[in-house]
């Protein structure tokens, strides 16, 4: 029974055009990447200012594992907790200009365990409706009740915030929408947050160290004290270029997470080489300013070359940039296509994106080079109008006119 059942749901999901298929890379993660014995451009990667390969990073991690070992041995609260850990907790502490930080094992855990320890029965969670899954997931968890509010819809949020009087509220946001590559109305929600008495939590994974003064995150970028931002979650994976994630604030609250944060107290504490590797790529995050403007200006050229060539962009100035497709088969054929053309895209389809909003979600690194954004705009130029319906083109009829670079070559 148990076999049918599981065969029918892998078809259904085939049928919809949503299946996914895992890309074997070979080697490190960089602006290129082998797949399939194949050398592509990579813009899937979250590795924003390519730190996963620099050679400082990857020293610190072969000297720790040296000093350490590879694995922590326990839970930080056990045997795991080690100096390294502790040493990069005061210095993510430092860097956000909060009281602590705590370690977690991932982005997913550390939203799952603020959540379930702030909030349970007879509280309430207001999150955008396009938040990562990892925050949605934890307040279903966590036994709150839930209420999404329309993407950045401060007003919106106000209004369901009036009909809860009396009741502890948390609200909890993406800084940088994963998927979309907007900033959060921040400003408004913390208002909003200081006005209903309401703890106001940011997970800035695609933030930190991209944007802001000194790679502090949206929350710099738009003059957020921690006073407006009580909570704030980072992770590790992406602009850091290792892995693992990590929560800042007050010095009560990190205390109360590591009493009550059950992701916290009953995981295995990551690897100290890997938090040594961490503590480089911070240094390096605040040293190597280059690098984010280095993004910046990539992401400057690839909006310039698509509105040339009558690509329609979603409102984003970070490094992610969507192009929405719209139907699911599309968007995978799309990304065939451009694999074929030697340029790794992936195709992002529902539940990840709401239905309907299937798109090419390309990511921009300090990797990149100008000739690489350029081949790659000549791919899009080359793919057939209709392969973006209604959502994703516009006039398109002057496109290798217009464009500054050879279209139709893959490099």
């Amino acid at each position: 029974m148990w076999r049918n059942w599981l065969r029918g749901q892998l078809d259904e999901i085939e049928k919809r055009g949503l299946y996914r298929r895992r890309q074997v890379v070979e080697g490190p993660q960089g602006a290129e990447v082998t797949v399939d014995g194949r050398r592509v451009v990579n813009f899937c990667s979250n590795d924003y200012l390519g730190l996963a390969i620099h050679p400082a990073v990857v020293a610190a991690f072969r000297q720790g594992a040296e000093r350490y070992g590879v694995g922590a041995g326990a839970a930080h609260l056990v045997c795991g907790h080690g100096r390294a850990h502790h040493a990069l907790e005061e210095e993510l502490a430092e860097f956000t200009g909060r009281e602590r930080a705590l370690l977690f094992s991932t982005g997913y855990m550390a939203n799952l365990g603020v959540i379930s320890a702030l909030a349970g029965r007879g509280d309430e969670v207001f999150e955008d409706r396009l938040n990562h899954a990892s925050l949605l997931d934890a307040a279903l968890l966590s036994g709150a009740r839930l209420k999404r509010y329309p993407h950045s819809d401060p007003a919106a949020l106000g209004r369901e915030l009036e009909l809860s009087a009396g009741k502890r509220c948390l609200i909890a946001s993406d800084g940088v929408f994963s998927m979309d590559g907007d900033l959060a109305p921040l400003p408004a929600l913390a208002a909003l947050a200081r006005q209903r008495s309401a703890l106001l939590m940011i997970d800035d994974a695609h933030g930190l160290g991209v944007t802001g003064d000194g790679g502090r995150g949206s929350l710099a970028r738009l003059g957020l004290t921690p006073d407006d931002v009580p909570v704030l979650v980072g992770t590790l994976g992406k602009a850091f270029g290792t892995f693992g994630a990590f929560v800042a604030g007050s010095a009560d609250l990190i205390e109360f997470l590591i009493q009550r944060g059950r992701t916290y107290i009953y995981t295995t504490a990551m690897p100290q080489a890997v938090a040594e590797a961490t503590r480089a790529s911070l240094r390096l995050i605040r040293e190597e300013s280059w690098r984010r403007d280095r993004v910046n200006g990539l992401v400057h050229r690839f909006r310039t070359g698509a509105a040339q060539i009558g690509l329609r962009l979603m409102e984003s100035d970070t490094p992610i940039q969507p192009i929405v497709v719209g139907d699911n088969q599309s968007a995978v054929r799309a990304s065939e296509v451009l694999l074929s053309a030697g340029f790794l895209a992936a195709a992002i389809r529902p539940p990840t994106v709401p239905a309907g909003t299937a798109r090419l979600r390309f990511t921009f690194t300090a990797g990149h080079t100008e000739a690489q954004v350029d081949r790659l705009l000549g791919a899009l130029a080359d793919l057939p109008l209709e392969t973006f319906g209604s959502n994703g083109g516009e006039d398109r009829s002057m496109t290798n006119e217009a464009l500054p670079f050879p279209a139709g070559h893959s490099g």
